[in-house]
């Protein structure tokens, strides 16, 4: 008997989502399965925004940036009564498999869902990069890619009139895309949640390029920044742009990306990690396991307990910093 794959993409769109979907419906057709779109995420799988995909439904969509079945938060089905209309509206489509593309708050509604008897598979894509259990979630390559090709030109301003900018990124609680877009961009100082930081160090440091002929500096900040602080710090950029300029005496401009950091075409490695993630999704769907994510580590794509991933810590790794301050000092 031919089985019913669902597939929905939740929480904050990132770049490879598409490739991902198109991956996922072609290899479940390969495999004798029919795909199925759940749009909205789990607010459309509660409203029952359900309908049949097919190879022409994901044609033209691999170099697509967002998602083309839409993403939306749902606190409704955070409720019993919310995750009974979702698991009732699986099974009137007679869905028993559903692969879910997100971070961490939809690898938990993917949870609900096997408590409820249906079998389900998580694929890693959020431009944070704070997924446990992979090196690389979908959408990270391409975001860091954004922000470079952004400072870059940011860059060429901050020279012409000698300033200092402050460029914040995104990222929550997590600074793999400061650290890695800012190594990338050799910023002079890059302020991440998982590491210290002292403002009258940067001053210093600031000072000291200036002094040495140095026309421009660029501060690179992980927006997560000021919620480690106690009390915790909002509008963290502009706190620290104050103080640099009251104790450097440097004119300093601000700049906060924002959701430009997820739009775009996705990357060479986006797109492949994408297809290479859900390919494997769809295999260990075809092979009856359920409750599981599946990551890439050390190029190797393998599956781990969703449980497991999701009771871990995703730690930054602090060489990428320590060069960095290394190739920034003069």
């Amino acid at each position: 008997m031919t089985r019913r794959i669902g597939i929905l993409t939740s929480g904050g769109d990132a770049p490879g989502m598409n490739a991902a979907v198109r991956t996922l419906v072609r290899a479940a057709l390969s495999f004798d399965m029919e795909p199925y779109g759940i749009y909205r995420g789990y607010h459309g799988l509660i409203n029952d925004e359900i309908e049949p995909l097919n190879s022409e439904s994901v044609s033209g969509i691999i170099q697509r940036g967002g998602t083309i079945l839409k993403s939306a938060r749902s606190q409704e089905f955070m409720t019993p009564a919310g995750i009974e209309k979702a698991v009732n509206n699986l099974k009137q489509h007679q869905i028993d498999a559903v692969a879910v593309i997100g971070g961490d708050g939809s690898f938990r509604g993917a949870l609900e869902l096997m408590k409820q008897g249906i079998q389900v598979i998580g694929i890693p894509a959020t431009i944070d990069n704070d997924i446990p259990c992979t090196d690389y979630s979908i959408g990270f390559d391409t975001a860091v890619n954004t922000v470079m090709d952004a400072v870059n030109k940011i860059r060429d301003t901050a020279s012409s009139h000698e300033r200092i900018y402050i460029v914040e990124v995104m990222g929550r609680r997590c600074g793999y895309i400061a650290l890695y877009s800012g190594l990338a961009c050799g910023a002079d100082s890059i302020l991440i949640p998982e590491a210290k930081f002292d403002l009258d160090e940067v001053c210093t440091r600031i000072k000291r390029a200036y002094d040495v002929g140095k026309s421009h500096n660029i501060i690179m900040v992980a927006e997560g920044v000021g919620l480690n602080l106690k009390p915790p710090v909002e509008n963290i950029s502009v706190t620290i742009g104050k103080h640099i300029q009251e104790h450097t005496g440097y004119e300093t401009r601000i700049v906060i990306l924002g959701h430009i950091q997820r739009g775009g075409s996705p990357t060479v490695n986006d797109r492949l990690l994408a297809s290479r993630l859900a390919y494997q999704a769809v295999r260990l769907i075809a092979q009856g396991q359920t409750g599981k994510m599946v990551g890439q580590i050390e190029k190797q794509i393998k599956a781990f307990d969703l449980d497991y991933a999701l009771a871990q810590t995703k730690t930054i790794d602090m060489e990428y910093y320590h060069l960095a301050e290394i190739l920034s000092t003069l």
